[in-house]
């Protein structure tokens, strides 16, 4: 591209041709410019000597060599640069520069050493150069601008900003010459020594130049290792370990072409160095010269690399690494403890020798490495791969072989183990929380790859553990009713049956309930058919237990009669013959049914889910209680064990007892029971005890809920979204129903009794003594009757069986229902009876005895029904001769308190003695109307 250009003309007459200066024009070339892009990235890429002669080209070139920005980055390759230092002076720079009155007097300042500090008077004179000593840089002074530039040099300073000193690569001898007068320890912490100042970078790389490049460039040209120069002038291998490590610090700023081969250069003598000690350091292990040259060797590999060569050293020569079956052979723990399960004693015994040996290894280390090499988490790290880690994989895998219990068992234990280890573990000097966080890490390690698969057999083992124990249970049941089904049914003649079952037929039905015979049986844990059968004939119980043996192969367990176990040495009372015929054997099996209401369920079952699930739980839990990465897992696992328990023992255990003990009740017949001089309904108060079991698991669920689940964290009791707390409150309630269910048969059964009492016991002379065949006596029993003291009895004694054992709130529904339906069987009775004025005595004092009973169970409500009962008896009491007085109490309707209304009152008065004697008269007063006979 071109452009023209006007050439100033001087002299000569004035002009005054228009086209002149176009005639005197002349075409002038320009140079083609790189973009400054393009410049600044050739100059990363070239040597240090070539910058400066860059420099030396233009003002424009010497700008870009001089950027800030290009040193900055050759000293943060090295690892020289703080940014933090380095705003924090720009900072300090621009408040000073801002607290002055003018740079003006600022410079003037300068100028004088007048106002200047003692400290930038020393920082002024470090940064000039010494005497007899030569830098590729000079100290120029700069003033820095951190507010536009961030440099500005001083106008003091030489045009080009070098001194004239010779930089070629070419005369080695030339740089070796110019170092003799300069101290060589000096150039040991040059690196140590570089600030980070803004607008300085260039000096500071300066003097990291001069003092390192000589030996950086021999150490690239030297053929032979020995005759490298630093080995000539450092006869330390200390300070030829420092200076080998600042040379590979230096190699990294090393940006032009050919760097990768220097920089390997460099490695292969640092390596070669490091081998020679690594050997020497090798040989005083061997001598055991622990304070002498294994400490020297140490701190040169420190100081040439970080010393983790030593370290690999010491840690192979280790007696944990290279005699570690000396410890403890993880097999142990499967062999010498008892079959299927997992010896901890052992695994205690390896981590123990290996606590005590790390121990004494660590000593070893704090003597020989400096802190600077962090030698203790290296030697940790590498113990717990190589014996810690292999050790646990191997038992875990041959465990999770031989036995999913053990296995379980060893997992948490060993993991529990080694955190009471790692607690006896001293840490190193100087290492602070790193060591604890690598024991940490070590462990959580060896233990992850184990944890999910864990955690699943946790669950699985649980849950099929406990369906195995209900199934037993249910197989016991079946087994039990089967076998009691063929002892009752042993004697019966089928085909006699079958030939008279109408004969037979009528006689159970119309013979008295008294003949039916009863037969007393053992729980369902009761043993063979064939035990049972002997202890109802009588026989020998060894003999018929061989004789049966060839029918029955699986053992039964013992028998269970009221707490008492039934053993084979116990004597029997010979017990009755089962029934002959088939009426009487089902009426005995339904008998032994209802007695057996009681075991439906067992306590024992449930103890033994509950100790699996806390089993299981707690192992589980020592992974949440350490606050582990595996915490949340195991929390929830816990969770999962506990609503599986809640799930097994309530819907296929408790929820299915109540079912059968529900139905059983419902099939209750009091007119196939023999014996009624009982208290107490034999079904109602058995189902009564399994309520109290049924209880007795509920409150110890709540009491493992809040040891296991809650004292430990595992869940919160508040968090109504909580797993555990959702399947806890549907247990309950399930609990809740199923009880409420059979208390509502069982208030049936009881009505039953009582209404069977009330029809067999209650005479017609109790309330009508003109009825009885023979005469009276003159002095009458005031009292209340014999069926009223039974009722009595009967409903008070069921009623007393939940005091203390269900909440107040069931206990007064149930009362409550009681009551009600006590009441309406007693209307119904009093409808059937025939009441004299002379045995209405009899029946006001029954009135009484019920409502002095009703009074002790505390229910205003319930009471109410009972004074309008007490009240309805007086009816009876009035004599015929007052049959208004009579209808006008029938009519008062504010004396019963609304319980009876008037048609009922009537109803009830009809059964009066003496009623179609006075019918006529109360219907008049009545209704005003007579009664007329058709």
């Amino acid at each position: 591209m071109s452009s023209f250009k006007k050439v100033t003309v001087t002299g000569g007459p004035p002009r005054q041709d228009v086209l002149a200066p176009l005639r005197m024009t002349q075409i002038v070339g320009s140079k083609p410019v790189l973009p400054a892009e393009i410049l600044s990235t050739i100059l990363d890429y070239v040597t240090v000597s070539d910058l400066i002669h860059f420099a030396q080209v233009s003002r424009r070139l010497k700008e870009m060599v001089y950027d800030d920005t290009r040193w900055i980055l050759r000293l943060r390759l090295m690892g020289c640069w703080n940014e933090a230092e380095a705003r924090k002076r720009a900072e300090a720079s621009w408040r000073k520069r801002a607290g002055s009155h003018g740079l003006p007097h600022e410079e003037e300042a300068e100028r004088t050493g007048i106002g200047v500090s003692d400290n930038d008077d020393l920082a002024s004179r470090s940064r000039k150069p010494q005497n007899g000593s030569q830098t590729m840089f000079d100290a120029a002074r700069g003033q820095v601008d951190a507010g536009i530039n961030g440099l500005q040099q001083s106008v003091a300073d030489p045009p080009d900003g070098f001194d004239a000193v010779s930089v070629s690569f070419n005369t080695t001898t030339n740089h070796s010459s110019s170092y003799k007068s300069q101290d060589p320890s000096v150039r040991l912490d040059i690196l140590s020594h570089v600030r980070s100042i803004r607008g300085q970078a260039r000096q500071e790389y300066g003097k990291i130049h001069g003092s390192l490049n000589p030996y950086y460039h021999d150490a690239i040209t030297c053929k032979d290792h020995t005759t490298a120069m630093i080995f000539r002038i450092y006869r330390d291998p200390n300070h030829q370990a420092r200076t080998l490590a600042n040379l590979a610090r230096f190699a990294r700023s090393d940006l032009a072409q050919g760097w990768q081969q220097r920089k390997e250069k460099i490695q292969e003598l640092s390596e070669a160095f490091e081998t020679a000690v690594a050997r020497e350091f090798e040989q005083a292990l061997e001598t055991a010269d622990v304070d002498g040259k294994q400490r020297r060797y140490a701190q040169v590999l420190a100081a040439l690399n970080g010393g983790q060569r030593g370290v690999e050293i010491f840690t192979s020569n280790s007696p944990i690494v290279a005699r570690k079956h000396e410890l403890g052979d993880p097999l142990d723990c499967l062999r010498l403890g008892s079959p299927g399960h997992f010896s901890a004693q052992e695994s205690q015994r390896f981590f123990a020798r290996l606590a005590q040996s790390f121990n004494e290894q660590i000593a070893l280390i704090d003597r020989i490495f400096p802190a600077s090499t962090k030698a203790a988490v290296t030697f940790l790290e590498r113990i717990g791969k190589e014996v810690f880690s292999d050790y646990i994989s191997t038992l875990l895998d041959e465990a999770h072989q031989t036995s999913l219990e053990s296995y379980l068992e060893a997992v948490s234990s060993t993991y529990h183990q080694s955190l009471c280890m790692a607690k006896e573990l001293r840490p190193s000097k100087d290492t602070g929380d790193e060591f604890y966080e690598s024991i940490d890490r070590i462990i959580a390690c060896a233990i992850e790859p184990h944890i999910d698969l864990y955690l699943n057999e946790e669950y699985s083992f649980f849950k099929r553990k406990s369906e195995d124990e209900v199934g037993a249970w249910e197989r016991q049941l079946s087994e039990q009713d089967a076998s009691m089904q063929s002892l009752y049914m042993s004697n019966v003649n089928r085909q006699a049956d079958k030939r008279d079952f109408l004969t037979s037929f009528k006689k159970v039905v119309m013979m008295p309930v008294n003949v039916l015979p009863t037969f007393p049986l053992s729980s369902p844990f009761g043993g063979k058919s064939a035990t049972a059968k002997a202890l109802v004939n009588g026989e020998n119980l060894q003999k018929t237990s061989q004789a049966s043996s060839e029918m029955f192969t699986r053992p039964a367990t013992p028998s269970m009669i009221n707490g008492t176990s039934l053993s084979a040495n116990r004597s029997t009372t010979p017990l009755p013959e089962p029934p002959t015929t088939e009426l009487a054997a089902k009426a005995a099996i339904m008998s032994s049914r209802l007695e057996g209401i009681r075991s439906l369920f067992s306590i024992e079952v449930a103890l033994n889910l509950v100790h699996t699930a806390k089993s299981g739980i707690e192992r589980a839990a020592v992974f949440y209680r350490t606050q582990s990465q595996f915490g949340e897992d195991a929390r929830r696992q816990c969770q999962q064990i506990f609503v599986s328990l809640l799930q097994i023992l309530g819907n296929r255990h408790i929820r299915a007892g109540f079912d059968q003990a529900v139905d059983h009740l419902a099939k209750y017949n009091p007119k196939e029971i023999q014996n009624h001089g009982h208290t107490e309904v034999r079904p109602l108060v058995t189902f009564l005890e399994l309520v109290n079991v049924g209880d007795l698991i509920q409150q110890m669920l709540d009491v493992f809920y809040e040891q296991e689940m809650v004292a430990s964290r595992l869940t919160d009791r508040n968090d109504f979204l909580d797993p555990a707390v959702k399947e806890k409150k549907k247990f309950e309630q399930m609990l809740d129903e199923r009880v409420a269910a059979g208390l509502n048969k069982g208030i049936e059964v009881l009505m039953a009794e009582v209404e069977f009492v009330c029809a067999t016991t209650q005479k017609a002379e109790d309330f009508n003594p003109d009825a009885a065949a023979t005469k009276m006596a003159d002095v009458m029993d005031i009292g209340p009757s014999e069926t009223a003291r039974k009722i009595v009895d009967i409903v008070s004694s069921h009623t007393k069986m939940l005091v203390g054992s269900t909440e107040k709130n069931l206990l007064d529904v149930f009362n409550q229902e009681v009551g009600l339906r006590t009441f309406t069987a007693l209307c119904k009775h009093l409808k059937r009876q025939r009441v004299s004025v002379a045995g209405s005595i009899k029946l006001i004092s029954d009135m009484n005895h019920y409502f002095t009973y009703i009074q002790t169970l505390k229910n205003q409500n319930l009471l109410e029904y009972f004074i309008a009962l007490r009240e309805l008896a007086q009816i009876y009491l009035v004599d015929a001769s007052d049959a208004k007085e009579l209808a006008t109490i029938i009519a008062d309707g504010d004396r019963f308190h609304g319980i009876f209304r008037a048609e009922e009152v009537y109803e009830f008065a009809e059964r009066r003695a003496d009623w179609y004697q006075i019918r006529p008269k109360v219907e008049r007063a009545m209704y005003g109307i007579g009664c007329g006979v058709m």
